[in-house]
């Protein structure tokens, strides 16, 4: 067998046109890790942040794109307990997804849910962990409580809406068309929001203010989404489209007891991804093997075609996610 594998490195730094195909080493597994032969890789934001040199990898990380893939397990390293050569698993990267093979720890590997095709696997660590641990963990959503989604036809929004719905939430969205909007209320929105139509300021209030927001745009959203929370409400932030600095009358914080917080995935501990792990293997993955929730597929490219992947992703005209298939891609 060839030491060697096609992968897709970033040239340099700028727009999708800068991944490209090349040639390296198949990864070893580390202590505790396992080498899984990728079959699809998941497209994501933080890879087009990447590529566009704003979002660097952690230390020890590859430098190849790709924060999540199915596949099969092809070597264990050290320590390794619970996977077996030839487990098919899909697993969350801390890098290198858009490859043949790629290494990464055991305990971020998940069973592919009843059913499942490896494609649609491939779409749920990086949107399932990223959504459960802020929503659910850091955001505390309980049934009953009103829910808003900003982005509601990203890959992170359509998961949102779903587990939020199935939880007993009630979930109200924004999109940026009206086919969009359609798609967030058949996931289970029971008000999806077209903001070029309306103020979601006004449409939540409306109803009483949010108790949760999940906003990945940021920017001028941000003093608008404090306008929309319910008193006692929580703000989770977990990325800032059009930016992270804003002006914010902190008095409203104070007055009704609201809550700022977020986070990001990629430079979390291993312990800690780890744990959100096995939250998912409790709680998510039953819903996802009995199919009352499910990945929503908006197109796929073969790993030679990762730019026009990202150019789709960048366009925002996807709903769901956008997948690579790395064997025979």
């Amino acid at each position: 067998m060839s030491n060697t594998m096609r992968a897709v490195e970033i040239t340099k730094p700028g727009g999708p046109d800068v991944l490209q195909i090349t040639e390296r080493p198949i990864p070893e597994p580390a202590h505790d890790q396992v080498v899984i032969k990728v079959a699809w890789a998941g497209v994501n934001r933080p890879d087009a942040l990447q590529r566009a040199g704003a979002y660097a990898p952690p230390p020890g990380a590859s430098d190849l794109p790709g924060l999540e893939a199915s596949g099969e397990v092809v070597a264990l390293g050290a320590g390794v307990t619970g996977w077996a050569l030839g487990d098919q698993v899909c697993g969350l990267l801390p890098g290198g997804g858009y490859a043949e093979y790629v290494a990464t720890p055991a305990a971020h590997c998940l069973p592919l849910p009843k059913g499942m095709s490896l494609k649609e696997a491939a779409c749920l660590p990086e949107t399932y962990f990223t959504v459960f641990s802020n929503v659910f963990t850091r955001g505390g959503l309980k049934a009953g409580e009103r829910f808003l989604i900003h982005g509601g036809s990203s890959g992170i929004g359509t998961t949102a809406i779903q587990l939020a719905n199935v939880f007993g939430a009630r979930v109200f969205a924004t999109a940026g068309s009206d086919e969009k909007c359609a798609a967030c209320m058949e996931l289970g929105a029971e008000r999806a929001i077209n903001y070029r139509d309306e103020d979601f300021v006004e449409v939540i209030r409306a109803e009483g203010g949010a108790d949760l927001i999940l906003d990945m745009v940021g920017g001028p959203y941000i003093p608008r989404n404090i306008k929309a929370l319910a008193d006692d409400g929580r703000l989770v932030q977990i990325a800032f489209l059009q930016g992270p600095k804003v002006e914010v009358n902190f008095a409203q914080l104070m007055t009704r007891r609201l809550t700022m917080t977020g986070s990001t995935l990629r430079p979390q501990s291993d312990l800690a991804k780890a744990r959100i792990a096995q939250d998912l293997r409790e709680a998510v993955w039953p819903l996802l093997d009995a199919g009352r929730v499910k990945p929503i597929m908006d197109s796929e490219f073969p790993l030679g075609q990762a730019s026009a992947a990202h150019a789709r992703m960048e366009s925002s005209g996807h709903i769901g996610k956008i997948v690579l298939e790395v064997a025979g891609g």
